[in-house]
C-alpha cells in the first residue's frame, strides 16, 4: 500500500468527524466551532504537509498538528466573540451568526435608517458603538460592512444608497476606536438578496447591513 492510501482513508475520516461536530446541530455547545476549526485545520495542514518534500508522512503529521492547533485557536476566538456580541447588543432584531471561518452581523436596514436616508438611527448606535468596542478588544481581524437593499428601484439607486449606508455604519465604528484601515465599505444593491423581493416581508429581509468579521490568525 502506497503513502496516499493511507493518507486519503485518514483525510475521509477527518471528513467524517467534521460532519460529526456539526455546530449547528449543537447550538449548546460552545466549543463546536473550535472543534471544528481544530479538524477543519488538521486536514488542510496534513493534506499541504503530505504535498511538500520527501518525509511525506511526517510531513504530513507535522501539518496536521500545526493546523489543527491553529485551526482550533480561530474556532474558539469566533466562538468567544460571537458569545460576547449576542451579550452586548440589546435589540433582538440584530442577529450574529458563527459561519465557522468567520462571523456575521446582520442589522436590519429599517432598523438603522429610515426610508430613502443615510442618517442613522440614535438608538442603533449604541448597539454598533458595542460591536465596535468588540472589534477593538480583538484585533486580529479584517472587517466588512456591506449595504444591501430590496429591489425597489433602479439598480444604480440601489448600489448607491447601499454604499453610503455601508459608509454610514463604517462611520461610526470608526468613531468608536476602530481602526479606519481595517474596514472594507462595500455596497451590493439588490444583488445578494435573502429572501423574494415578491413580498413586503421579504423586501424587509433584503435591507440590511452586514459586519463580516474575517480572522487575520
Amino acid at each position: 500500500m502506497t503513502f496516499k492510501t493511507p493518507l486519503l482513508l485518514s483525510a475521509a475520516s477527518l471528513l467524517a468527524l467534521t460532519a460529526c461536530v456539526d455546530p449547528n446541530a449543537f447550538p449548546d455547545n460552545p466549543n463546536a466551532r473550535a472543534q471544528q476549526g481544530a479538524i477543519l485545520g488538521g486536514l488542510v495542514g496534513a493534506a499541504a504537509g503530505a504535498s511538500s518534500g520527501e518525509d511525506r508522512l511526517g510531513r504530513a503529521v507535522l501539518g496536521g498538528a500545526v493546523g489543527a492547533i491553529a485551526g482550533g485557536a480561530i474556532g474558539a476566538t469566533l466562538d468567544r466573540q460571537a458569545a460576547e456580541l449576542r451579550g452586548s447588543i440589546n435589540n433582538p432584531n440584530v442577529t450574529v451568526t458563527n459561519n465557522g471561518q468567520f462571523l456575521v452581523v446582520n442589522l436590519p436596514q429599517d432598523l438603522l435608517f429610515a426610508v430613502d436616508s443615510t442618517a442613522l438611527r440614535p438608538d442603533l448606535r449604541a448597539d454598533l458603538a458595542s460591536v465596535a468596542q468588540s472589534l477593538i478588544r480583538y484585533p486580529n481581524s479584517r472587517i466588512e460592512v456591506i449595504g444591501h437593499t430590496d429591489n425597489t428601484g433602479s439598480a444604480a439607486y440601489n448600489y448607491d444608497l447601499s454604499q453610503r449606508r455601508a459608509v454610514a455604519v463604517s462611520n461610526v465604528l470608526t468613531q468608536n476606536g476602530v481602526p479606519f484601515s481595517r474596514i472594507t465599505n462595500i455596497g451590493r444593491g439588490f444583488d445578494q438578496p435573502v429572501a423574494s423581493n415578491a413580498t413586503p416581508q421579504g423586501r424587509a429581509q433584503n435591507r440590511r447591513v452586514e459586519i463580516i468579521i474575517r480572522p487575520t490568525q
